[in-house]
């Protein structure tokens, strides 16, 4: 055998190695030594194909849902963006449990972190009960407040009553991948999310259109039935491994005692974590209200165009969680230089990335929007949108990097204040002058979010390097 020969049968060894240790996440890495970019992928890679996962939930509903109409389809985008008020909290959490975890496995303090863990947990719990008595309740009046008709309603309330009576599977499915991806371990976090979508995958259609005798048609009622029991699963998964697997964090239960100091602390970093996540959530109800102004099919091919969106934003959001990781663990061993360069590694990587991403919704759109949908109308609207918000994709690809880092740093604040400033005081008053002032009318909330998203990440941008992340204690 050749020379050359020889090194491409090594590289090619070293490659599936290099992915296997990723995927099984057979060792727990030291993320605070060694290459940085083999520290970023390592990271990385599972935290795509979580993201990844996750962002198939939404694409699985939304195709089997569908072909249910554009009522049920217009249901599922209207309860999910009031659902991102329920993301926004668990998000919020899980951005401080990773904070947190992280700085404590970077000083090599193992217990603390397990115990930081469960704490977030008991705070989530608490939460998602609270969510689920309004959510049950009120879910007739919170459609019409989001300008459904009464069709909607109709059909649309045993829906949201059920996914927020049970939302405490998303609550807990976030927060404890981000306790694992605070730990380094990502392939966790990847795997809990893999099993909850092939029960997913599996129950969707057979809930919402049945098997002959043997299980009934539940229609829409369905998707809701499939979506829950799948991340329940996960969540028992996540569970057994924290409290019994191989993880770094073991978790007992004299964890969950009640430990004020920690609770306070988490709530320091969770509160405008929440904020943060919520101030943008908050601002797609509204940017979602101002587009069912302009008819079901508008609405429709919006839930559409953004489902499609978020199966590639949130691999992006992946890139973003190695270099949130990569920050707070090494904070923690005193080594900010070695936490700023990772950063930056991850944002190039993440910028080329979304590159891919801005060319293939550009000229594929049709066929995206087409295999999603079938009703013209829907797909007139659902590929506009598309092609429109491609255009910034390398922006938000380098935003979502530096928005991730302050995050890992604890420095939930910056973020909050940037995501205020730019969805609410810019991009809401922009897309309602652009559609009704201006007359472009769906079309505008659409230029909208290309505007105010590529300025978000500018202005993240800029603060990142000023470098005040590196001083903050959690």
């Amino acid at each position: 055998m050749s020379t050359n020969q020889t090194k491409s049968t090594f590289n090619i060894r070293s490659i599936f190695s290099f992915l296997k240790e990723a995927l099984t996440g057979s060792e727990h890495q030291d993320y605070t030594k060694g290459n940085i970019n083999k520290a970023i992928f390592l990271l990385a890679i599972p935290m795509i194909l979580e993201m990844c996962m996750e962002s198939v939930f939404a694409l699985v509903d939304i195709f089997f849902v569908g072909r249910l109409g554009k009522e049920a389809t217009s249901t599922v985008g209207l309860t999910e963006s009031v659902l991102t008020l329920v993301y926004s909290i668990a998000i919020g959490l899980s951005m401080a449990a990773t904070a947190m975890v992280a700085r404590r496995i970077g000083e090599k303090n193992p217990e603390a972190a397990a115990k930081t863990g469960a704490q977030a947990i008991l705070i989530s719990a608490f939460f998602s009960v609270i969510i689920g008595i309004i959510g049950i309740i009120f879910a007739s009046d919170i459609f019409v407040l989001m300008g459904a008709n009464q069709e909607i309603v109709t059909v649309g309330t045993p829906y949201m009553r059920l996914i927020f009576g049970a939302n405490i599977v998303v609550m807990l499915l976030f927060l404890i991948n981000g306790i694992f991806r605070g730990a380094g371990d990502a392939s966790m976090a990847m795997h809990s999310l893999w099993i909850a979508n092939v029960c997913n995958i599996i129950l969707c259609p057979t809930l919402i259109y049945g098997i002959g005798d043997i299980i009934p048609a539940f229609g829409l009622l369905g998707a809701a039935m499939a979506t829950t029991i799948g991340r329940g699963v996960g969540v028992l998964y996540q569970l057994y491994h924290l409290f019994r697997g191989k993880s770094i964090i073991k978790i007992q239960w004299h964890h969950f005692k009640p430990d004020w100091e920690i609770i306070k602390a988490l709530f320091d970093i969770a509160w405008t974590g929440t904020l943060q996540f919520l101030i943008g959530s908050a601002s797609w109800i509204f940017m979602t209200r101002i587009t069912a102004t302009f008819g079901s099919a508008a609405i429709a091919g919006y839930t559409v165009a953004i489902r499609v969106v978020m199966f590639f934003i949130l691999p992006a959001w992946g890139m973003s969680n190695a270099a949130a990781t990569l920050v707070g663990q090494n904070l923690g061993a005193k080594q900010p230089e070695r936490a700023e360069e990772s950063v930056w590694r991850t944002a190039k990587y993440n910028a080329i990335f979304m590159l891919f991403v801005s060319l293939l919704f550009f000229f594929g759109a049709d066929f995206i929007i087409g295999f999603m949908n079938n009703d013209l109308a829907v797909q007139q609207v659902a590929t506009r949108a598309l092609k429109i918000m491609s255009l910034g994709y390398i922006f938000y690809g380098v935003g979502m990097v530096m928005t991730s880092s302050f995050n890992g740093a604890g420095d939930t604040k910056t973020p909050t204040w940037v995501n205020l400033f730019g969805f609410w005081f810019f991009q809401i008053p922009l897309a309602y002058f652009m559609a009704d002032v201006l007359s472009f009318k769906e079309n505008g909330v659409f230029w909208a979010v290309l505007i105010a998203e590529t300025g978000i990440a500018i202005a993240a941008l800029v603060l990142f390097r000023r470098g005040t992340w590196k001083m903050i204690e959690v």
